[in-house]
């Protein structure tokens, strides 16, 4: 941390000041001109709470919903990515019938607000999913029995299983959109050539794709990847208006509950930054570690 400020130079200093007091000033005005009164030693207890009966420390609301946003995201960018994938390839078809199909979906999901997106996957193919598979009733069965730990740490409150699965699958289809024409960036980014040769020492189609074309299209399309990963748990905010109970819904309840409006959203918007910006650093120095081009 030292060093990171030792290179710092005075037009840095000045920047840094002006926000300081640019959100100084923002904090005061809110104290004064809207008679708010901050309860900022109240959010550690809705972060990690003590159990006074158990004697042993819980998860609260907030941490709550900041495991239940890190499962969502992990779990809807593997099918992401999967989905994603096939689309890309399908993009890249020679059967015109397959690329106009993968088109429409890519063109509809990527020009409609994803508000909308989510309310039309949740209610005509989430919901009904989940009914057709008996999944609530199979959550339920779970979440009866006493050695039910290894299902509570992957997925969470079993009898809210079905929930999770609708989040993971409406956010999955809707990134599903934007992965796929990654993927058929990456490619389309491949030297026809390279194709070509493959083709004329006897490979199939598919032999061509799996030996040639996507080994050098993943290497390409990583670091954007990574970058629609956080914009994927950005955008799992928008799962708590179909009572999804990731961190934003966590937020909403603490707000209704306690009225600490600017310091729960505030903390929120402290995990969402801290997690991205986290993960934002990571990628970068795995993509610029030695030896990775």
């Amino acid at each position: 941390m030292i060093r990171f400020f030792q290179k710092f130079r005075w037009p840095d200093w000045l920047i840094l000041g002006v926000v300081i007091a640019f959100f100084g000033y923002i904090l005061l005005t809110i104290e004064g001109m809207l008679n708010y009164h901050w309860r900022w030693h109240l959010i550690p207890n809705y972060i990690v709470g003590w159990h006074t009966r158990r004697e042993e420390y819980f998860a609260n609301l907030l941490l709550q919903g900041l495991i239940a946003t890190v499962r969502i995201s992990i779990y809807a960018s593997v099918l992401a990515v999967i989905f994603g994938t096939i689309l890309g390839v399908a993009r890249c078809a020679s059967n015109l019938t397959i690329r106009m199909l993968a088109r429409t979906y890519l063109e509809v999901l990527r020009n409609i607000p994803p508000v909308v997106v989510v309310f039309i996957f949740f209610f005509f193919l989430s919901q009904q999913l989940i009914d057709a598979l008996g999944l609530e009733r199979w959550a339920r069965n779970i979440a009866r029995q006493d050695d039910n730990g290894i299902w509570e740490f992957f997925f969470g409150e079993m009898r809210r299983f079905p929930s999770l699965v609708s989040g993971v699958i409406v956010l999955a289809l809707f990134e599903s959109a934007f992965v796929g024409e990654i993927v058929r960036a990456g490619i389309q980014s491949i030297p026809k050539g390279q194709r070509e040769a493959a083709l004329s020492i006897g490979m199939s189609h598919l032999q061509e794709l799996r030996y040639i074309v996507l080994p050098q299209a993943i290497r390409k399309v990583v670091p954007p990847l990574a970058n629609q990963f956080i914009t994927l748990i950005k955008d799992s905010s928008i799962l708590s208006l179909i009572s999804v109970q990731e961190l934003t819904y966590k937020t909403v309840e603490l707000v209704a509950s306690s009225r600490m409006i600017f310091e729960a959203w505030i903390t929120t918007a402290g995990f969402y930054f801290i997690v991205c910006f986290g993960l934002s650093r990571l990628f970068a120095r795995l993509e610029n570690r030695p030896g990775r081009r």
